[in-house]
This record gives C-alpha cells, structure tokens and sequence, in this order.
C-alpha cells in the first residue's frame, strides 16, 4: 500500500511549494489578495506586501496569477529573486523578461527602451503589465531607484506599471529613504501567522485539497494545538510539522495524529 493510499490521499497535503490549489484563504491572507486584485484592475501602481518568512507571500503571489490566468489582457512577470550585482544586471534583466532590446546597451537605453514598451502595451494595446518582486528585502536602493522611475510612467489615469512587491519587514525601512517612493504605495499590507482556529482549519483545508474524504480525522484537536503552539501559525511551519507526522503515522502504523505523536516530534528537533 502506498503512502497516499495508507491515509486516504490522493496527492501531498503538505508540501511547502507554492501550489495554489493548496492556498489556505485566512482573513489575512484573503484580504491581501482580495486588495490586490482590485489595484491591479484599477491599475493604482505599486503595492507592498509584508510578513515574516513562512508566512505565505509567495504562494499569495501564485495565487494572484492564478486569478488572472484567463484574462490575456493582464501580462504577469515575475522575479524570484533580485540578487543582482549592478543596476545594469537588474535593469537588463527587466529587459529580456519584458522582450525589450535596446539599440544600445546602457542603463539608459534600458530606461527609454522600458518606457517604450510600457507605453506601447499599456496605452496602444490596453494591456495591464504586472511585476511581481518576491524576496523584496534584497532589493538595493539603486534597485528602487529604477523601479521608482518606471513608476513615473502614466497617463492621466492610470499607471503603467502594476508593481506588486512581497518582503519581509525590513524592506520598510529601505524604501522609507528613497525620495518620492514611500508616497507612491498604493496598497501596504503586512501578512500576519494564523491563530489557533485558522491552523485547524489550514490544516483540514490541504487534507481535503489532497483528496481525503474520510469522516474520521487525521488530526486530533489537542494534536492541532500543540501544532499551533509550536509553529505559533506560520504556514510553512505547519506544513512541514504536519508533513513529519504523516510520515511518522505511516511507519509506526497507526491511524491518527494525537499528541504525543506531536511531541515525539518536538522533542526530536530539539535533540
């Protein structure tokens, strides 16, 4: 008998990539989503989202996509990770993700040739382009410097570049010291863990998104708090410490989660 099979699944409940099928909706977490949808129809510009490290920015940011997957007029680009070492690495790398080759290779030929393109698609074409930073945090201020001049292009109604950054906090500070940057954020959302019914109902969520069907549960409630007091609701913590679980219900043969089981766990990592 396979793992999915040992536990009524048809797929993995708990991974910690981004997949949105496993997008848990909390009251944080819609709400960011739900604001960030309505800035980018109305085209408001730059957009900051904030939180911890395992707090789901990323999946969030799969999930936006993921809502305007069907509408060819919304043109999604994506950095995962803007470690660059010089502001030409960065701005050319904006370039080729955006199809934009400039006669002349210089920051400023990247510059004219962006607006161009910028004007071309949003004006001429009415198409929405959308940037979204992940890992926001290592953005370096000559960084956003540029992404604050790509900003500048407009018509009198709307912006042309949606920009949607996820960061952990520290980006505030940074983006607090350039000049005519902090003033442009159209949507400031911090992305807070869950409480203790929210990573109940996660973890009841992905189990169901994985294919369980069965009446009696996987988890007990004293096993969900333990859960929650370890993890103190951070998403990514609790799919790793459910994960561990499975696989240790699978290999002592037992049918439920409680929590002991939960404690033989903790115990482990502190060793």
């Amino acid at each position: 008998m396979s793992y999915y099979e040992a536990l009524y699944l048809k797929s993995e409940p708990f991974s910690t990539s981004p997949d949105p099928q496993f997008f848990y909706p909390s009251f944080s977490h819609n709400a960011a989503l739900k604001r960030l949808e309505i800035a980018i129809r109305l085209r408001r510009g730059l957009n900051v989202i904030l939180g911890d490290v395992g707090t789901g920015k990323t999946t969030l940011s799969r999930m936006l996509v993921q809502i305007f997957k069907d509408e060819p007029d919304f043109i999604f680009h994506m950095v995962l990770d803007p470690s660059y070492k010089t502001e030409f690495q960065f701005i050319s790398s904006l370039g080729k993700m955006f199809g934009v080759t400039p006669a002349f290779r210089s920051t400023l030929d990247y510059k004219d040739a962006l607006e161009k393109y910028l004007f071309q698609k949003g004006v001429d074409e009415n198409k929405t382009i959308i940037l979204l930073i992940d890992e926001g945090q290592k953005l370096t201020p000559t960084q956003i410097e540029i992404l604050r001049t790509l900003l500048n292009y407009e018509t009198n109604q709307y912006k042309l570049l949606q920009l949607v950054i996820l960061s952990q906090i520290e980006l505030l500070p940074k983006i607090r010291r350039i000049r005519n940057f902090m003033d442009r954020v159209n949507l400031k959302y911090i992305i807070n863990p869950l409480d203790e019914n929210e990573t109940k109902a996660l973890i009841e969520f992905r189990l169901r998104q994985a294919g369980h069907t069965k009446d009696e549960q996987l988890f007990t409630d004293n096993a969900i708090r333990h859960i929650y007091e370890h993890t103190q609701g951070y998403p990514r913590k609790i799919s790793m410490l459910c994960h561990d679980a499975l696989e240790m219900l699978i290999m002592r043969e037992r049918k439920i989660v409680d929590e002991s089981l939960i404690e033989e766990i903790m115990a482990r990592e502190v060793r």
